[in-house]
């Protein structure tokens, strides 16, 4: 007879449900209290919290450090904005050596956002993985500084200024103008993302990252091959990002460089420390609290940083486990 799951197993499986009923309710409830304002909002939290989980995936389980995933994030949502703009204007991206044409269709756009970000992290990775420690980190950060002053050098997609962006993609027939079409489509990428993660973490694969990150040379000695297993994850996590960055870029139909700047990694990383690591649920919970304290502490004060600042370490100090910790009552794996 099959032995029931732990009770922090079961808790954090209904906390998952609880959020789920109430993010699939939120445009209903939202729409009968007249604060349709609001589900933009939401969308961007979904949007970073793909992001944060994505993260979570080399950071909690892998033990990777990357201060590159802005890059991936911003790639995304510039593969995005790129073609939209193209298609706007009936041009093609490339002329040599054969044309591609824009597109704003979202089945050619987001796939490739996510192709050209996996592409990318495939690139960074292949490097930055034969390093450890401080030494990874920083090679992910110069790199993703190199991508960062690459667009800036671009004054066709607007450099410093940014890109704005004639219109919406659409998925087939549907437009995702209006805030439910987005908002629909970037909770479907976020559950999709989650199911398949936690799935994977659960195979094989997972637990051979995972037993990488604790004992790289005995996983070495049993045959394992650590640097593909890492490099295939910190691909899988860029491509996500990607994903999350074409949902940006939509959302607020305008990419900016400042997506791919080493603060929004940063941010990224402070989102799956402060929703807990190696959780995956963890990450999307911080980056809902962490964008949800920019937006109401900036309404109250323009020095809103400096209160959210201790708000955070209090947070880290307190709470080891993260959000999620508290939420479950299980530790982060790993």
């Amino acid at each position: 007879m099959r032995e029931p799951a732990p009770w922090h197993v079961r808790r954090g499986w209904i906390a998952a449900q609880v959020g789920l009923v109430a993010l699939l309710a939120a445009p209903f409830v939202l729409t009968a209290l007249d604060r349709t304002f609001l589900l933009p909002v939401l969308t961007r939290m979904l949007a970073y919290g793909l992001a944060a989980a994505a993260l979570d995936f080399v950071l909690g389980y892998g033990g990777l450090v990357s201060f590159g995933h802005g890059a991936f994030l911003g790639t995304g949502a510039y593969v995005t904005g790129v073609l939209l703009h193209h298609a706007g204007q009936r041009t093609p991206v490339l002329r040599w050596p054969f044309d591609i044409a824009g597109s704003a269709d979202a089945l050619i756009a987001f796939p490739a956002a996510a192709i050209a970000a996996g592409c990318l992290a495939f690139l960074i990775g292949a490097v930055s993985l034969r390093t450890r420690g401080v030494h990874f980190i920083m090679i992910t950060l110069a790199f993703a500084q190199m991508v960062y002053f690459l667009v800036l050098a671009i004054p066709e997609y607007g450099g410093t200024d940014g890109l704005m962006l004639p219109a919406r993609n659409h998925l087939l027939d549907l437009p995702l103008d209006g805030d439910q079409p987005l908002y629909w489509l970037a909770l479907a990428l976020l559950v999709g993302f989650l199911l398949i993660a936690r799935r994977t973490m659960e195979a094989r694969f997972g637990l051979a990252l995972r037993g990488a990150r604790q004992n790289e040379r005995r996983m070495r000695a049993l045959g394992y091959p650590v640097y593909r297993i890492r490099l295939l994850a910190f691909t899988i996590s860029g491509a996500t990002a990607g994903l999350a960055g074409a949902v940006l870029a939509n959302q607020a139909a305008f990419v900016s460089p400042d997506l791919l700047s080493w603060q929004r990694s940063g941010e990224l990383i402070m989102m799956v420390i402060l929703g807990g690591q190696g959780t995956l649920f963890g990450p999307v919970l911080g980056a809902f609290a962490l964008l949800l304290l920019e937006e109401e502490l900036s309404a109250v004060t323009e020095h809103w940083m400096l209160v959210l600042g201790p708000i955070l370490l209090v947070c880290v100090l307190f709470f080891r486990r993260g959000l999620w910790g508290q939420v479950s009552g299980a530790p982060a794996h790993g």
